[in-house]
């Protein structure tokens, strides 16, 4: 018999606790399902999940923390799937994975609906239960059912520049540099959201693209970064749209000259490089989307649907903001890969 440490259990407990409030059709008291797993009920289930990133990268590393507590947790036998966050390696690898007719998928959205929506229909007529995490395919969901957990991206992002703006009394005029994947449709949404955010207040606004490799090599972003900032001295505020440039952006103001504060930085996420940089006063404000729920949740939604047939989970993981003034608060959960 598996037997669950009380700190687990508890977690477990809490989660299961929020969607027997969140869905009106959970019907499975939590006592069942905690003994369930504790029996093995779930051992024979597998299922097949995106973490995003490369094995290490600070963001995705949140999230396969969530998904590998959840396997632990239920018994289930779950094969992790690296894809650096390459939108053609994410969808081979999905390829191989309807192949392999596991009972479920927690598929990352990022190659957009166009791409995974084929893929998607093979495993609906296979029997294969597929769910997403961190960027939504609504159109897929549509028609092949699954849930999204991760953060609403397009409020996300404006809220975000519209924060920054109030926060630092950011006024028409002013100069604005957002980082993000420009070149690939999908990968965008949330930068997109800010920057429009900020065109709609007046700032004029760079966009400016950041290769995949420089999402896991920092230092290829270096002299894209100090260019173009030594270039528009009038720049006031820099987004950031993934957890490792955010990190970095010590090495890219200390390169280019710039003392912490002078240009306002912000972003998306939490990493312990982020709340370094926070307590140096580099970073200034940042957007929280909970990966370890998003990684936590969709293996619990894939098993309960499994076992139970449970409709599939949807949960907007948006938290809120990281300040100067509360970055301590999560700064612990941070350093135990919870948040």
């Amino acid at each position: 018999m598996k037997r669950i440490s009380k700190t687990s259990l508890i977690i477990f407990l809490v989660v299961s606790m929020f969607l027997v409030l969140s869905l009106s059709s959970f019907a499975v008291g939590i006592t069942t399902v905690a003994e369930a797993a504790e029996a093995g009920a779930f051992e024979g289930i597998k299922i097949r999940f995106f973490t995003g990133g490369a094995e290490g990268d600070p963001f995705g590393t949140i999230v396969y923390n969530g998904a590998l507590e959840a396997e632990k947790y239920l018994g289930v036998q779950v094969e992790y799937l690296f894809s650096g966050w390459d939108n053609e390696k994410m969808i081979s690898q999905l390829r191989d994975a309807v192949a392999a007719r596991p009972d479920g998928i927690a598929m990352m959205g990022h190659p957009g609906n166009d791409a995974i929506m084929p893929l998607a229909e093979q495993a609906f007529k296979d029997g294969i239960l597929m769910t997403y995490q961190n960027v939504d395919v609504p159109e897929v969901r549509a028609k092949f059912g699954g849930g999204y957990v991760g953060a609403d991206l397009v409020s996300q992002g404006r809220a975000l520049g519209e924060e920054a703006i109030k926060l630092f009394d950011l006024k028409a005029g002013d100069g604005a540099a957002v980082y993000g994947n420009w070149e690939m449709p999908g990968r965008y949404i949330r930068e997109e959201a800010t920057a429009i955010a900020f065109e709609d207040a007046g700032l004029k606004v760079r966009k400016i693209s950041v290769p995949t490799p420089a999402i896991s090599d920092t230092e290829l972003l270096l002299p894209v970064f100090t260019a173009d900032l030594l270039a528009n001295p009038g720049t006031k505020v820099i987004t950031f749209a993934n957890s490792t440039s955010l990190g970095a952006s010590p090495t890219y103001l200390d390169a280019a000259g710039v003392k912490p504060g002078d240009v306002k930085i912000i972003g998306f996420d939490n990493s312990s490089a982020i709340m370094d940089a926070f307590s140096k006063g580099y970073v200034q404000l940042s957007s929280d989307q909970q990966p370890y729920l998003q990684g936590f949740i969709p293996v619990l939604s894939l098993v309960l649907t499994k076992a139970y047939g449970l409709s599939a989970m949807s949960l907007d993981t948006g938290k809120g903001f990281i300040t100067a003034e509360n970055y301590k608060d999560v700064g612990a959960l941070v350093e135990l890969g919870l948040r």
